[in-house]
């Protein structure tokens, strides 16, 4: 209404009009008041917290002064040195090109804790929470639609300069535009936006009609990088680089020397240092990378005093090799520590992109050749145990055939499951004879599958198809792995030629298996898939259809509509007891599939060290922790370097 008008005397018509638009005026606002409160109950109750876990229970109360295992009066100081294998040309673990440098990932921090393994401050005493790092403290509403982090505005990268949300956005959008394909084609569905709300405030939104799983605790953990830095440098993710750029994490860049050392050091400005989730941990002052071209140089140089803590993963060598005079005087300490984390799901991965192993029948011939037992006894000293499961030895281990809820959800898949997953019991490594390397029983079966697949003995004993075409199959593994990896494949490559395959078996650069594995130039490979105790988007990138032509993360190239499909029933539970029956489902299917062979695992972890580190009297199931809780005794270490011992 213009002021022209609104001067004009009111008639009784006009005030009745007037009225009618009050009482229109009154009834949008009803609406749009109803409308908000039709919303504010589908988004449900806000929660607040310090951590954060999907099914919304915390172990540590937000008044917890440190983790329960950790020693919170551990001295700070000293040094730990380690090792690994071959080389390196970059200090960006981000990047699908180049070798990073060990433990590159060391200097970032997120806003809540990461995985117990990376040292980034989720608790090792428990399964799936994390406590706020760079976030003190975050809000969701009850549908999960969206968080807010309220971030510690005391946190400072290693240069000085302030952590902000602008920051945290910055390196999202980093990781959806120059990092992992598959990450960020997943990452992209679900995350709808980040934005800063002020500057250490930052929101993430998420689109519905999706499963709630790893959203918050997604964006959570992604790496935040200093975004005044890149803009500065003008460096990409996505490209390999020695320059790290400044974190925020305990521990910095201090030197390298290409293919030979890496040292990280303690910054004694760290913001963090005094935070409860960081009491007891980050207690050296200097973490130093030794690199050797194989692991039998890298042993020596133990023995030598070179470097001073060692993860050992030969079963020979724990057997026989650490009988040395450093060992004998008690320099050098041996210990066998438990580990609760469900084993690595290692073994003979098949290349599902090659033709001639899309047969499932080739995969279980080729399968059979491995004798497991006779590999143990002949060569690994009988230390190890056969692995049958993606998640060996935990609640989420198919067994026998399904029953119960699981048996519920497979059914509600419909014809996506094959009868005899119902009647069958859960796929397991087949037995051999462990006197001999050929089991003449399960090479007489293998042959019949291959022979039922259409790959027949022909001339010169090669499996020939009816196109005249030899059954080849290329397997490289990294020069720079162990004697006895070595020989494991030789052996089984041995078994494969009794069969009439021919192998071409070669030990290769470790840059060039590198390339060779990001490009999935192989049909076999020794690789792995992470174990599972509970679901979230990840399973997908793992072991789902849409990014297996190109998933760093699924190295078969696995595609099943059926495992999709279960993925997403364990994406939708609401519950431990539903999670629990649709991963068994999960496993049980994978394993059904058959495209890896399981080969061995260890249910402690071997650590021979220097007689100078201390470590809590209870180790946590989730992690040995020896970058993130164990500490130096000074007079120990003195005592080494006083003897000659070490240097």
């Amino acid at each position: 209404m213009n002021a022209a008008h609104d001067r004009q005397p009111r008639t009784r018509t006009g005030a009745r009009r007037l009225d009618l638009r009050h009482c229109w005026a009154a009834l949008a606002a009803l609406c749009i008041a109803a409308l908000m409160a039709q919303a504010a109950l589908a988004e449900g109750k806000i929660i607040k917290s310090h951590g954060y876990s999907y099914f919304g229970e915390l172990t540590y109360p937000a008044d917890y002064e440190h983790f329960a295992y950790v020693n919170p009066d551990a001295p700070k100081g000293g040094e730990i040195a380690l090792h690994a294998p071959g080389t390196f040309d970059s200090m960006n673990p981000y990047s699908r090109k180049g070798r990073s440098g060990r433990f590159a990932w060391m200097v970032y921090e997120s806003l809540l804790g990461e995985e117990p393994s990376t040292g980034g401050g989720a608790p090792a005493d428990v399964y799936g929470e994390s406590y706020g790092l760079l976030a003190e403290s975050l809000e969701y509403d009850e549908g999960k639609t969206w968080v807010i982090f309220h971030m510690r505005p005391e946190a400072r990268f290693a240069d000085g300069t302030p952590v902000t949300a602008h920051d945290v956005v910055f390196s999202h959008n980093l990781f959806l535009e120059q990092g992992l394909q598959s990450y960020a084609e997943a990452v992209k569905k679900r995350v709808l936006s980040a934005e800063a709300l002020d500057d250490h405030t930052v929101k993430f939104t998420f689109a519905t009609g999706i499963s709630r799983r790893s959203l918050i605790d997604q964006v959570g953990a992604v790496p935040v990088f200093s975004k005044a830095w890149y803009e500065k440098t003008g460096a990409r993710l996505d490209e390999p680089r020695l320059d790290a750029g400044p974190g925020s994490g305990p521990y910095q860049l201090d030197s390298y020397e290409v293919n030979r050392r890496i040292i990280y050091k303690r910054n004694p400005d760290y913001w963090g240092r005094d935070l409860p989730i960081n009491v007891g941990r980050h207690n050296f002052d200097t973490i130093r990378v030794e690199y050797f071209a194989d692991d039998s140089a890298a042993f020596e140089a133990f023995k030598a005093g070179e470097y001073t803590f060692r993860i050992e993963t030969n079963s020979k060598q724990w057997a026989t090799g650490y009988d040395f005079p450093a060992v004998r005087r008690g320099d050098v300490v041996l210990e066998e520590l438990p580990d609760g984390t469900p084993p690595t799901a290692s073994g003979i991965v098949f290349n599902l992109g090659r033709e001639v192993l899309q047969d499932k029948r080739v995969r279980e011939a080729i399968a059979l050749a491995y004798n497991f037992e006779w590999t143990n006894e002949s060569l690994q000293y009988g230390l190890f145990k056969q692995r049958n499961s993606f998640s060996e030895g935990t609640p989420v281990m198919a067994t026998g055939t399904p029953e119960g809820r699981e048996r519920e959800m497979l059914e509600s898949l419909g014809d996506l499951v094959p009868p005899e997953i119902f009647t069958e019991p859960a796929v397991t490594a087949h037995t051999s004879d462990p006197k001999r390397l050929r089991d003449r029983r399960n090479l007489r079966r293998a042959s019949k599958l291959l022979e039922e697949a259409g790959w027949t003995v022909g001339d010169h004993g090669k499996r020939r198809n009816a196109e005249g075409d030899v059954l080849t199959l290329d397997f490289p593994i990294p020069s720079s792995g162990s004697a006895t990896l070595g020989a494991v494949i030789e052996n089984f490559v041995n078994n494969l030629e009794a069969l009439g395959i021919d192998v071409k078996f070669e030990k290769i650069d470790p840059s060039q298996y590198t390339l060779r594995n990001r490009d999935r130039d192989y049909d076999l490979a020794f690789d792995n898939y992470p174990s599972f105790l509970g679901s979230g988007t990840g399973l997908h990138q793992r072991f789902g259809s849409e990014d297996a032509a190109f998933s760093l993360f699924n190295p078969a190239g696995l595609a099943s509509p059926l495992v999709d499909a279960i993925i997403d029933l364990s994406l939708e539970t609401e519950n431990r007891e539903d999670e629990i029956a649709a991963l068994k489902a999960l496993d049980r299917v994978l394993r059904y599939e058959r495209f890896m062979i399981p080969v061995w695992y260890n249910d402690s972890h071997w650590v021979a060290y220097w007689n100078m580190f201390e470590h809590p009297e209870t180790i946590p199931p989730y992690s040995l922790g020896v970058l993130d809780f164990w500490w130096v005794d000074a007079e120990k270490a003195a005592a080494l370097k006083a003897s000659g011992a070490l240097r």
